[in-house]
């Protein structure tokens, strides 16, 4: 069963930056594709980024492209997204989300679709 362990959010201001982690178990990090979803309230969940098992191929929503980066660390069955300059409309609900890399045709795929189990998440609240 996966287990999913999210870390790092928060309150900060416009600008600022946040770094959350994710620890998954149940499962070797080795053959799974990797993202983090948001879900704000009253939207829709989103795909913000997805990495693949071996980190080559990595795909950010349009909201986000230059400002996040998402890493992985498949040693420690942890993956990380770097969060610059964050804005009020990033806030949100933030989950990582696990998909057999054989799963999924691309991890574009996998964002844009929400493919894949996901934990609880993390607050992440922009704000002055």
């Amino acid at each position: 069963q996966l287990q999913f362990v999210e870390s790092g959010g928060g309150l900060v201001q416009p600008g600022g930056s946040l770094r959350l982690s994710c620890v998954i178990s149940g499962f070797t990090l080795d053959y799974y594709a990797i993202g983090w979803f948001r879900q704000a309230p009253g939207k829709e969940r989103e795909g913000v980024s997805c990495i693949s098992s071996e980190g080559g191929s990595k795909y950010y929503a349009d909201s986000v492209k230059g400002r996040f980066t998402i890493s992985r660390d498949n040693a420690k069955n942890t993956v990380y997204l770097q969060m610059n300059n964050l804005q009020p409309e990033d806030t949100a609900v933030y989950s990582c989300a696990a998909e057999a890399q054989e799963d999924i045709s691309t991890v574009r795929a996998m964002c844009v679709l929400l493919r894949g189990s996901w934990g609880q998440g993390t607050q992440v609240t922009v704000s002055s």
